[in-house]
């Protein structure tokens, strides 16, 4: 653990006193005379506090302070002076000095405070560290995948995630549509703010009001005291929504007063509050053909609906299980302190030809299963669930050339030739969307 303190003071006896005060509790201490060799002593040495004199011959400690936590906002400062003024002292805690003392004074309050100090810059770093491993774990680079559908999805995420603008993820249960939220999030302007996520198909109609909007004390049985909703909670950061295909459809209509105004008002309240937030919903329901049929509002659909992302389920990802599998099975042995665990080229086939109807979450129960069950130093397809280990095999199928299958194929072939090649003017030529070619081509083998 570093314990650096750099003590910038141009009067040398004194220095090196304190230098000595400092080294006898155990500190690595580093001198300096002046502002200009102190910043550069900070530039390649990490320091945890730094000790600087008020008055130096190139310039002013408390003004100094200002640039030092500019380029080193971690590192502590606590200021010396000979003549304690309250303007001084005032401005030097402004500029986010640690403490101001005066010397000769205040020498036996040095060491408790450098003790304090450190105490901070300790939290300080755990906290950054913290921050790192959630930003580093919900990054666009932590979703394991290598296919042509999921790269395009990621670069929609990234590209609307700068942006304030509303997300709507659809796909089955399973693709992962939190990760992605929290991927957003992460790589938006609200970074740093909360994340809430909330399932709406989890509470009840009043459970689910209550924990969006809050409610007053005495606004029915049991609210025995105020409490605050999601959406006061979120205020500057991101909510996300799963599930919002379950929402009630008489919820919708305060919903979408909110995505509308930023106003909402408490259960049992009448007074209006404000929030501003970013909203992400996810569903694996048909949005448009619910609202067609009036079970869910119209008008929340199309303010749901300003940026759709549909995540491809793992059956039409293929190329995604091997990478997924390898990761799974990493976490699933570190868990349970196992050695590395080899895994036979069958155990892979038999995930890679399955059709996985519950998708990435179904995988991830399957490995950690397979990781349980593995007596040896390799996964085999005997540890497989029945279902897996049995399935038909229908990758080496010869197709039938009177089937859609072999016309599909077929026309896909004439089309990619005629484009020389290229996809975009394939997909715009068979009209469906490059994802869904993309997955054809794996489908039928096409290079």
């Amino acid at each position: 653990m570093l314990k650096n303190i750099l003590i910038i003071d141009d009067e040398e006896k004194l220095r090196g006193l304190l230098a000595r005060i400092v080294k006898s509790e155990g500190f690595d201490v580093v001198e300096a005379s002046d502002l200009k060799s102190g910043f550069k002593k900070l530039e390649h040495t990490a320091i945890d506090v730094v000790l600087c004199d008020v008055k130096l011959p190139d310039g002013n400690g408390v003004d100094f302070l200002e640039k030092i936590k500019s380029t080193f906002p971690l590192t502590e400062v606590i200021l010396l002076t000979a003549f304690g003024k309250i303007s001084d002292g005032v401005q030097a805690m402004k500029n986010g000095a640690f403490d101001y003392i005066v010397k000769g004074d205040d020498n036996d309050k040095i060491i408790p405070l450098l003790y304090k100090a450190l105490e901070k810059v300790q939290l300080q770093r755990k906290v950054e560290q913290l921050e790192k491993r959630i930003s580093d774990k919900y990054s666009f680079d932590s979703i394991i995948g290598k296919s042509k559908g999921l790269e395009q999805v990621i670069d929609l995420a990234k590209k609307v995630a700068k942006t304030d603008s509303t997300v709507l993820l659809t796909g089955e249960t399973g693709t992962g549509k939190e990760v992605f939220a929290q991927a957003i999030h992460e790589n938006s302007n609200r970074v740093g703010k909360s994340f809430v996520a909330l399932n709406c198909s989890t509470f009840s109609k009043e459970i689910l009001e209550s924990e969006l909007f809050g409610h007053k004390q005495g606004a029915f049985t049991g609210a025995i005291k105020d409490k605050k909703g999601f959406i006061e909670e979120v205020n500057g950061g991101t909510l996300f929504l799963d599930e919002i295909g379950e929402m009630p459809i008489d919820l919708q209509a305060k919903l979408l007063r909110v995505i509308e105004t930023s106003e909402y008002i408490p259960v049992g309240d009448s007074t209006p509050r404000k929030s501003n937030f970013r909203l992400i919903a996810a569903t694996n329901r048909d949005l448009k053909s619910e609202s067609d049929a009036h079970r869910f509002r119209q008008d929340l659909y199309f303010r749901l609906n300003i940026f759709e992302i549909k995540i491809p389920p793992l059956r039409e990802r293929v190329k995604d299980i091997s990478p997924l599998t390898l990761y799974f099975v990493k976490q699933f042995s570190e868990k349970i302190n196992r050695r590395k665990l080899e895994i036979d080229s069958e155990f892979l086939k038999k995930l890679e030809i399955y059709h996985w109807p519950g998708n990435i979450r179904e995988l991830r129960n399957v490995i950690e299963r397979s990781v349980i069950l593995c007596n040896g130093d390799c996964l085999t397809q005997d540890v497989l669930p029945y279902e897996i280990q049995h399935q038909a095999d229908n990758t080496s199928k010869i197709m039938s050339a009177f089937s859609m299958q072999s016309v599909e194929k077929l026309h896909i072939q004439k089309v990619l030739n005629y484009t020389k090649g290229n996809k975009a003017e394939t997909a715009r030529l068979l009209e469906i969307g490059v994802a869904t070619l993309y997955r054809k081509l794996d489908e039928y083998h096409i290079l």
